[in-house]
C-alpha cells in the first residue's frame, strides 16, 4: 500500500499489478513471480516519490 491515489497514467509502471483505492490509499497487488519483480515495484515506488505504508503477503494453497 502507499499513500496517496497513484495518477492513472502511473499505472503502467507497474505492468501485471492490479491497482485498487482505499481511502486516499493505493493498493497494489498482484503474484510476485521472483525477487526482481519485488525488487522492480519497489524501485518504480521509489523512483515515483511515493511513500511506501505497508507490505503484506498472502498464500495461495
Amino acid at each position: 500500500m502507499v499513500k496517496g491515489h497513484l495518477d492513472k497514467k502511473w499505472k503502467k509502471s507497474f505492468d501485471g499489478m492490479n491497482v485498487s483505492y482505499d481511502g486516499d490509499n493505493t493498493i497494489l497487488s498482484g503474484k510476485i513471480k521472483d525477487d526482481a519483480f519485488m525488487h522492480g515495484i519497489l524501485n518504480r515506488i521509489r523512483d515515483l516519490n511515493l511513500k511506501l505504508i505497508s507490505v503484506f503477503t498472502s498464500e495461495n494453497k
